[in-house]
């Protein structure tokens, strides 16, 4: 073969070799991962090492082929937005955001950049996606639904206070999820035979008013709903349950660890574990309008005896056999 031949063969050869190449390059690239939390880095940190054990089940190496990128509100709802439009201006190629009022934030300020939601809010009537098995844009993850649990927590908590007919139920007008028990509230109260007094808390200023409230109207025990508020400042509601001598029901696991004495849902970090399973199908090419958005399939019911005991409270056999965890 002349030189003319050989270099035709070997710019052909070149030009063959470029799509494998470029494939080769894409595929070392590491994937930027967006972080979006409602709360403070300290208080999600068992949530975000939940979902990077899922990344790692998945075959993800943090640092070699995925990095996170975390922006934290801190408790402050009204921070979503900004964080939200900061993300998507680092141009990160999947977000991962906690919470309905966060997940909102995200799909106001995107409709390209994939997002994969973790909630205890119903996506559907929020906005977010159009059904959990369609989700229909570039939304979807894993919801539990919280308000279709709050007929089930308030049931418990009346069999683990034998002869209750006054419940208060704190709740922060702010949140979907305050209008979403005001819809059931009647029908709960009618179910359960007892009176349902609520207590509106949309910052922790108003807590002392609220449980006072509580006592003024003799409460007998107090169900807390799901809220950003609240999770951020579960301790300090707490110890007023404590004060105010009010057995409780909490919407998240941590409410118990820090004294309060139950609580009935799925487990957040499971829930943060699971949905990497969501953005590894994305990231290897799923649209999230084709992923349907899960519901977690095992709730768990923890009680805190320690709390128990300290409030004079024997909680019936019934509800002991019914417990995945007793706390001591």
């Amino acid at each position: 073969m002349n030189l003319a031949g050989i270099a035709v063969g070997l710019a052909a050869a070149f030009l063959a070799a470029l799509p494998v190449a470029a494939q080769a390059q894409d595929t070392a690239k590491i994937v930027r991962i967006g972080r979006l939390s409602p709360l403070s880095e300290e208080t999600a940190a068992p949530q975000s090492e939940a979902f990077r054990r899922g990344l790692r089940d998945l075959g993800w190496v943090e640092g070699k082929n995925y990095t996170i990128e975390s922006l934290f509100a801190r408790g402050k709802p009204e921070r979503l937005p900004a964080l939200a439009a900061e993300l998507v201006q680092r141009r990160v190629d999947i977000m991962l955001v906690g919470s309905s009022p966060g997940t909102l934030a995200v799909k106001n300020a995107t409709r390209t950049i994939p997002v994969v939601m973790v909630t205890t809010g119903d996506p559907v009537a929020d906005g977010l996606v159009e059904s959990l098995a369609r989700p229909g844009g570039n939304v979807t993850g894993v919801t539990t639904l919280a308000q279709g649990l709050n007929a089930k927590r308030m049931q418990l908590l009346k069999e683990t206070v034998p002869g209750m007919t006054r419940m208060a139920v704190l709740t922060n007008p702010g949140d979907s999820y305050a209008a979403a028990f005001a819809k059931e509230r009647e029908q709960i109260a009618r179910a359960l035979g007892v009176k349902i007094q609520v207590l509106e808390a949309s910052a922790p200023s108003i807590f002392e008013q609220a449980f006072a409230a509580a006592a003024g109207e003799r409460a007998q025990a107090l169900s807390v709903l799901s809220g950003i508020v609240f999770q951020t400042h579960r301790q300090t509601i707490v110890e007023l349950a404590a004060s105010r001598r009010l057995p409780s029901i909490n919407p998240e696991r941590a409410f118990v660890e820090a004294g309060g004495l139950m609580y009935y849902g799925a487990s957040l970090s499971d829930m943060y574990r699971h949905v990497a399973a969501h953005v590894d199908k994305i990231l290897k090419g799923a649209k999230p309008a084709d992923l349907p958005a899960e519901q977690p399939t095992k709730f768990e019911l923890v009680i805190n005896l320690k709390t128990a005991r300290q409030l004079g409270l024997k909680i019936p056999q019934s509800v002991l056999l019914r417990a995945d965890q007793l706390i001591e």
